[in-house]
């Protein structure tokens, strides 16, 4: 026996992945209106969204146009609850996704005697985007993520620095941090087809010496 449909689906860590970026992106575009509403600078509100990306700093490597904070969203790791599962259709999956942020600090005069250290604006700004990333999907709003049928539970794992390399060098005025998000899900696999029962054979043997002492064909397709 094959399975009988074909596999043209998305699985949920998928899906819930997607939903986490598309989130991010309506949101951060909303804050920037708030801000614009506000009298605010909508840029120190804005950042720049990915997903699936291994290196998306790279870009802060060339002649930096835009300084705003880059997000990366991805997939980490998926284990499986058996107490919470079946063994049919249904698996309960606790699924990481890692959030990483990038901020990009320049050097510059303070306007007095002294300056600004890239470095340390780099934190700061890394810090920012994980200030709004964490805030928008810790609001009420979001509890489930707008997947209330799908997703059961959302919560921050870990928030974790970190210094981006190349080739083992470290970039000065580039720093992350990795916001680990745990959310709880299932994941749904294919179905056996239900057809019509249209002939019932029952044989019943007596254990002694197996003679069949029973044979009845039950038609269920008679009228």
């Amino acid at each position: 026996m094959t399975i009988s449909t074909l596999i043209d689906k998305q699985d949920t860590f998928e899906i819930v992945r997607d939903q986490i970026g598309a989130i991010l992106t309506i949101e951060i575009a909303s804050q920037m209106q708030l801000a614009t509403n506000a009298g605010k600078d909508p840029n120190d509100y804005k950042l720049r969204i990915f997903t699936e990306r291994s290196n998306p700093w790279e870009e802060f490597l060339n002649e930096v146009v835009d300084t705003s904070p880059l997000v990366n969203v991805w997939f980490d790791n998926s284990s499986f609850d058996p107490s919470k599962s079946n063994v049919v259709e249904r698996q309960a999956s606790e699924t990481v996704y890692n959030i990483d942020c990038y901020g990009y600090g320049r050097s510059r005069d303070d306007g007095a005697t002294g300056h600004i250290p890239g470095d340390r604006e780099a934190s700061f700004e890394v810090q920012k985007a994980l200030r709004l990333v964490r805030n928008i999907l810790m609001a009420a709003e979001y509890t489930y993520l707008g997947l209330r049928k799908t997703v059961w539970h959302r919560m921050p794992q870990s928030i974790t620095a970190f210094q981006p390399e190349l080739d083992a060098r470290q970039m000065q005025q580039i720093v992350g941090a990795r916001l680990a998000f745990r959310v709880i899900f299932n994941e749904f696999s294919p179905q056996v087809e239900p057809v019509d029962l249209e002939l019932l054979s029952v044989d019943v043997i007596r254990t002694e010496d197996g003679e069949i002492v029973l044979e009845a064909d039950y038609d269920y397709t008679a009228p």
